[in-house]
């Protein structure tokens, strides 16, 4: 197997267009910072990697083909992130038009499955796939989150790991430690809400990052390893794996 048959953002036309591929993967990330070691495109780079990862092995174990597709940077922010220095934030309704333009393109190239696998919390697909239901009623979406295959529990020690704590830098390391400035890392300490029911998730508001975070993390990274990184992206691989190996092996009913 060729890394070009599966990874779009180093394939040509000439490797892909007499292959015939079950699923479109694609990775949806967000630009912005991830304390003070981690490379602002994290949330692209990781969901990418993976991805690759998952799709190499539904090939081997199955002959199941996945294209991955370039990660796409835009996702939404909580108030207090769009102000921090090349923080990007995209509306619902920007992302909604990427979406459907990205799957009318592929309806119409006959590709029937797309898998988005998001590595950003502030992203959400839910209503955008019902939405497209409406008019694509023959086309497969589905959207997961890379970190919530699996949990960290039993990978990471940290209590609070939210955003470029001990988990991400851990993958993050495993994947590209050329990219990971752990000694610049900042402590990734959290102020809660002053209002007890929030923290209690009774309702839900979107945390205000200037007052939650002093560095934008959210969890201490000091703990991370590779070797953390490798057995927990392993683990979320398989899964992935299976999942793509079972949308194309059997019917949604």
């Amino acid at each position: 197997m060729e890394k070009r048959e599966i990874d779009l953002t180093v394939s040509c036309y000439g490797k892909v267009k007499d292959v015939k591929y079950d699923v479109v993967i694609l990775p949806w990330g967000a630009t912005e910072p991830h304390n003070l070691h981690l490379p602002y495109l994290t949330d692209c780079i990781l969901p990418h990697d993976i991805a690759v990862d998952a799709a190499a092995l539904a090939l081997e174990h199955s002959g199941v083909r996945c294209m991955v597709m370039p990660p796409v940077p835009f996702g939404a922010h909580n108030p207090g992130q769009r102000e921090l220095p090349f923080c990007i934030h995209t509306r619902y309704s920007t992302q909604q038009a990427i979406l459907e333009d990205i799957v009318a393109s592929l309806h119409a190239q006959g590709m029937r499955k797309l898998i988005i696998i998001s590595g950003h919390g502030g992203n959400n697909f839910k209503g955008m796939i019902r939405d497209l239901y409406i008019d694509y009623p023959d086309f497969l979406i589905l959207a997961t989150n890379w970190f919530e295959i699996i949990s960290g529990k039993d990978f990471f020690e940290a209590e609070i790991d939210d955003h470029a704590g001990e988990s991400e830098t851990s993958v993050m390391m495993y994947y590209h430690p050329e990219l990971v400035k752990l000694s610049e890392a900042g402590n990734g300490e959290v102020k809660n809400f002053a209002i007890p029911s929030l923290n209690k998730k009774i309702a839900w508001t979107p945390r205000h990052w200037d007052k939650a975070s002093t560095d934008s993390g959210i969890g201490n990274p000091r703990k991370a390893s590779v070797e953390k990184g490798r057995d927990y992206a392993h683990a979320i691989v398989e899964k992935l794996a299976d999942l793509f190996i079972d949308i194309t092996k059997h019917k949604l009913y």
